[in-house]
């Protein structure tokens, strides 16, 4: 049958996860870093999820598709426990438990930031300090779930920080150019588990595809508790 369904737009996507945390239906999914429809019978075409999606990636669109089945929504919800969290499952409350702090060392910490600025958005395509610069591609809240981040990840390395959801672009054109432009020696994307940071994650890889160059890069995830994923 002919019916209104929605359309995600691949290129706006920044994988938020925002939009699949507002389908109360369950239509929609993350894939491989981005937003999908998952099942049309699913989609009821009504779209709660537009509103929540920063990017303006998703619309309706009039095609064939499988007529909404209510009974199938209802048995997947019957599946699902808990229930999801309204809203961007980044947002979702949680109590965290604090580890007890080893004693300190005599003087303050040295911080390990290297250049600045260190917002992604800020920082100029070329720059002295990254040549043969090892890069760090974090996203915001890394340093303050990870106690160690100036030691672990940002010592001997320049920093840039970021966060796809609260600047509403996509960092992977300007990534592309300061990968093109300049000798970077390797790259390191630090993320959290939320979904948000998966387009924190999607820039960098499409900014390393992009700029032509074969470098060493790996991916830290960190969860909302401060240990290293993987």
């Amino acid at each position: 049958m002919i019916r209104r369904i929605i359309h995600i737009d691949q290129e706006k996507c920044n994988g938020c996860g925002a939009c699949a945390a507002a389908c109360h239906e369950g239509a929609i999914g993350m894939a491989e870093g981005k937003a999908a429809l998952l099942r049309d019978d699913y989609c009821d075409g009504l779209g709660d999820c537009l509103p929540a999606c920063p990017t303006g990636a998703i619309s309706f669109v009039e095609r064939e598709a499988a007529a909404y089945d209510q009974a199938a929504v209802e048995e997947k919800r019957k599946r699902q426990a808990p229930p999801r969290p309204a809203g961007c499952p980044g947002h979702q409350p949680r109590k965290l438990k604090v580890q007890a702090a080893p004693a300190p060392a005599p003087g303050p910490a040295a911080s390990q930031l290297g250049q600045w600025p260190c917002q992604i958005r800020l920082a100029p395509v070329q720059a002295p300090y990254f040549q043969g610069a090892k890069l760090l591609i974090a996203a915001d809240c890394t340093a303050y779930a990870y106690a160690n981040m100036h030691q672990d990840f940002m010592r001997g390395k320049i920093t840039l920080v970021g966060c796809p959801k609260l600047d509403a672009v996509d960092y992977s054109e300007k990534l592309t150019e300061i990968l093109k432009n300049n000798d970077i020696r390797s790259l390191t994307i630090v993320r959290m588990e939320v979904p948000c940071c998966g387009g924190l994650e999607l820039a960098a890889k499409k900014a390393l595809q992009a700029g032509g160059k074969f470098i060493p890069w790996q991916v830290v995830t960190l969860s909302v508790d401060g240990r290293i994923l993987d």
